[in-house]
């Protein structure tokens, strides 16, 4: 079964995206922005906050790398990617639970709003994995 051209540039398209913007914010993580991740790490995680922004950074990097350049392997990184959108949520409730300010979400309502953005993440990852697997229609018909 093979995917229309369009629809597999889409999922290469969004694959090089979320590629470029998980490398990004893993070495922001480890750089300029590094005190702001800090101060979005919830209370209730029982790791030192620089040791979990140093470890989300080096795997969103790693993420990142990999689905910049590793083709081949998109279905792996685009799932492990996906994995790790849900694996931080909790991360997001906490920020949102606990009103903590950052990158702009200085109000409950943004931090409510982001919320809804995680599940847009997971599903683009998936998409980019080449999930779900779509068949292209032939519209001829035999008479």
């Amino acid at each position: 079964m093979t995917e229309s051209p369009w629809i597999e540039r889409s999922r290469t398209a969004v694959r090089l995206a979320l590629g470029a913007g998980m490398t990004f914010a893993g070495l922001a993580h480890l750089t300029v922005a590094r005190q702001e991740f800090q101060a979005q790490v919830p209370s209730w995680v029982p790791v030192d906050e620089d040791l979990v922004v140093i470890g989300s950074g080096a795997v969103e990097i790693g993420l990142g790398l990999a689905l910049l350049l590793l083709p081949n392997h998109r279905r792996w990184t685009g799932i492990a990617l996906a994995l790790f959108y849900i694996a931080i949520f909790p991360g997001n409730i906490g920020q949102y639970v606990e009103g903590i300010d950052g990158f702009g979400l200085d109000t409950d309502t943004k931090r409510f709003a982001r919320l809804f953005f995680q599940p847009v993440l997971v599903l683009l990852a998936l998409w980019a994995a080449g999930f779900p697997r779509l068949k292209e229609r032939n519209h001829s018909s035999s008479t």
